[in-house]
């Protein structure tokens, strides 16, 4: 059974690749100059990649579907902010997949594609940076995971924590303090 909502569980993998690729990527260029590893190695750059724009669009989808449930909790515009940090992160990918592809070329073709598709890789890492931060801000700052709490589980968490603020005020001590 897939997790309900499913963009939470998604999201990470794009990110993940987004961190992943730009080290890989200058180990391999390194490598392949060196002729440590022959160009075609180049295309598990390329796969990861692939598997960072496949994700991406996913995380997109999946986000996109979520919305409407969310803009019940959260106002628009946080959302329109991350949404939009979405597209851009997957059109720098997009562009990532071809500036990585050019590395795959024959000789300097190849080598200078390769060193300009590390460099992108950066721009794809920068820009997953900014939905993660606007994704986790609609969660942290604006609430967004109240969108999928029943309002009766909300209502008793809130009285639970009035309750607790309202009680005599206490000091705790435990066994691990230095004084």
């Amino acid at each position: 059974m897939l997790p309900d909502p499913l963009h939470p569980a998604v999201v990470h993998l794009p990110i993940a690749l987004a961190v992943l690729v730009p080290g890989f990527a200058l180990v391999m260029t390194i490598l392949i100059h060196r002729r440590l590893l022959p160009v075609r190695s180049w295309a598990l750059v390329m796969l990861l990649q692939i598997g960072l724009v496949g994700s991406g669009w996913l995380a997109l989808e999946t986000g996109e579907r979520e919305e409407e449930r969310v803009e019940r909790v959260v106002a628009e515009r946080p959302i329109e902010t991350h949404e939009e940090a979405a597209e851009r992160f997957l059109v720098v990918a997009g562009l990532g997949i071809l500036a990585l592809g050019a590395g795959l070329l024959p000789q300097r073709g190849g080598t200078l594609g390769r060193v300009a598709g590390t460099v992108v890789s950066l721009a794809v890492l920068t820009a997953g940076f900014q939905v993660g931060h606007t994704g986790g801000e609609l969660v942290y700052q604006h609430g967004a995971a109240n969108a999928y709490v029943d309002s009766r589980s909300r209502a008793r968490d809130l009285s639970a924590t009035s309750a607790a603020r309202s009680g005599p005020t206490a000091t705790f001590r435990h066994d691990d303090d230095d004084d």
